[in-house]
């Protein structure tokens, strides 16, 4: 793969896991409310997206330990 690829990649995921935060922590009931199919099957939990957020930011590391300029 190409660094500009895993870049882009990382930053996708990492948007994607401080919105499930943000949503977490602030906007639980607006997600139920708005998407009460998924939110039926995919419950939104605090802990899940810290878990998920703490993943990428690992990931992030890794890259940049192996010479990916994420900046």
């Amino acid at each position: 793969m190409s660094p500009i690829f895993e870049m882009i990649l990382f930053y996708l995921l990492l948007l994607d896991a401080v919105t499930a935060n943000v949503i977490a922590f602030l906007g639980e009931k607006w997600y139920i409310r708005h998407f009460r199919f998924f939110a039926r099957y995919f419950p939104l939990t605090k802990w899940w997206t810290i878990y998920y957020l703490v993943l990428i930011l690992l990931i992030g590391a890794i890259l940049m330990n192996h010479g990916v300029d994420l900046w």
